[in-house]
């Protein structure tokens, strides 16, 4: 029971950070850096700029917002789903990154639109050389998938189908006898 609350709280903690810092730094992004001309960080490898994507990563889906609201609200009841079966600290921690990802753009999509609940457009202002410019909750999904290669790696698996039993002490050799002796 308290490793179940664990799994539970991992998750639940990991997409609540996730969400709040996701629509803090959006907020200062809409304060900060709408209508203004990019803002260097690191030189030319990291610059903060302001955009609404109405769409996914690389151009997928433009003006989908509704479409990928309704793809996002699918993955997060499908994580509802699988959170009660997980096992693995790792895996519950890759749910909640998720969770809180899709919950920061899906907010995004439903509260900052103009035409309609879910037609809303994310917030961007992250960008790197040659790569999409993105945003905390993003970041949280990417960290997430780096997660889940490493555990696959590692064969860590997110659902133990072993259960955990107490010893036998008349079974240390491994061996168990059912009721009937056989």
């Amino acid at each position: 029971m308290r490793r179940r609350k664990l799994l539970y709280s991992t998750a639940f903690i990991a997409a609540w950070v996730v969400l709040l810092l996701d629509q803090t730094s959006k907020a200062w992004a809409l304060a900060s850096l709408e209508g203004k001309s990019d803002r260097e960080i690191l030189g030319s490898f990291l610059r903060f700029t302001f955009t609404r994507n109405s769409g996914a990563a690389f151009s997928f889906a433009p003006s989908g917002s509704q479409f990928l609201s309704v793809f996002a609200l699918a993955v997060l009841f499908a994580i509802i789903f699988w959170i009660k079966k997980i096992t693995s600290q790792g895996w519950a921690l890759v749910l909640g990154l998720v969770a809180g990802g899709i919950l920061g753009n899906l907010s995004d999509r439903v509260f900052r639109s103009s035409s309609g609940a879910f037609r809303g457009e994310v917030i961007d202002y992250i960008a790197l050389p040659h790569w999409p410019v993105f945003n905390i909750a993003d970041s949280a999904i990417v960290v997430a998938a780096g997660i889940a290669l490493l555990l696959s790696f590692r064969n860590i698996s997110p659902i133990s189908t072993i259960k955990e039993d107490p010893i036998n002490e008349n079974d240390l050799d491994g061996k168990s006898e059912t009721k009937d002796g056989a």
